[in-house]
């Protein structure tokens, strides 16, 4: 089967709005290539091993593939996307000085390629990503593993966002802990806090192919008792009920987030109502240039910044509901 493929190069900020542009634009699948210049330093802190050489994409930039079936009208949606991009500017997303391309690949050549380049990934002194068709054995008698398979629509936990917010789980969850995971996505994050100690995550997402991605993952580590995936957002799980029938039981100990700044900004006072006085929020997703805002915004919600984790250009902060 033909599919047409759109490369959109832009700017790494830009990456995760033009990804779900793409996505609602009907895309049968999207891989994303951020900076990786040949002259950058390789993160080998936790025994990282690297089998593909880094692109030359330079610094700050990436490049989004978009996968469209042969009957599509792809110039239309080319025009849509275009228009899309451009309002980022009007939301303070600067996405470059934008190009784009588009040709005709065969099914073969992207569905199952980028599966090569997807090895175990150690992201923690704790946790390790592992594929489902990669063998590996831990090191030690701590390392828990993550299976997964995220599909061609989901992360893989080698973005710095979700590494950073695992190790940022790892040093907050001390065992026993109800989760609300926000935008759960592959369910990574979900998974990496029940094998550090979560007694229950609900993990929550809008996106119905991700809410299946999340449960897929669940059952693949043996963690539907733990994990509840649900197609909804915090708003709409406060207004629901107390959330027992889900697991947990409102308010909750931890809510982690790892979307945009954007985003995290419509519902800060949502999150500080589901949590408990003392409760901890992990937001995550955040790029450099919103670090200020963000934090204020937190500040004046009630919550107390505890902690600012960083990796690369991205930002996590740990926030801590005032009793």
């Amino acid at each position: 089967m033909l599919w047409h493929e759109m490369t959109i190069h832009t700017t790494e900020e830009a990456v995760e709005m033009i990804s779900n542009f793409l996505h609602e634009a009907g895309a049968g699948g999207v891989s994303i290539e951020e900076s990786g210049s040949l002259n950058k330093k390789r993160d080998t802190s936790y025994g990282q091993w690297y089998e593909v050489p880094l692109n030359d994409i330079p610094e700050g930039q990436a490049e989004i593939k978009g996968y469209f079936s042969e009957e599509s009208k792809v110039e239309d949606i080319l025009e849509e996307v275009k228009h899309r991009i451009e309002g980022l500017r009007e939301f303070g997303i600067d996405p470059g000085d934008v190009r784009y391309e588009i040709k005709t690949v065969n099914e073969d050549d992207w569905a199952t390629a980028w599966k090569q380049y997807f090895k175990p990934l150690r992201v923690s002194d704790r946790l390790t990503i592992k594929p489902t068709w990669e063998e590996y054995e831990p090191e030690h008698e701590a390392e828990k593993i993550i299976e997964l398979d995220p599909g061609m629509a989901f992360g893989t936990g080698t973005h710095p966002t979700t590494a950073l917010c695992l190790r940022t789980l790892e040093k907050v969850i001390k065992g026993g802990e109800e989760i609300i995971d926000v935008g759960t996505g592959s369910g990574i994050l979900s998974i990496g806090s029940v094998l550090l100690g979560a007694k229950h995550v609900l993990a929550l997402d809008l996106d119905p192919v991700a809410v299946s991605s999340a449960r897929e993952n669940t059952a693949l580590n043996g963690m539907e008792r733990q994990i509840t995936v649900k197609e909804s957002d915090l708003l709409g799980l406060l207004s629901g009920g107390d959330g027992s029938e889900l697991g947990i039981t409102l308010p909750v100990d931890i809510v982690v987030a790892n979307i945009l700044a954007e985003i995290i900004l419509l519902f800060i006072d949502d999150v500080y109502q589901a949590l408990k006085p003392g409760g901890v929020y992990i937001a995550s997703g955040i790029y450099k240039n919103k670090v200020e805002i963000v934090q204020q915004a937190l500040e004046d919600s009630g919550f107390a910044i505890e902690d600012v984790c960083r990796d690369e250009d991205w930002v996590a902060f740990v926030a801590r509901k005032r009793s």
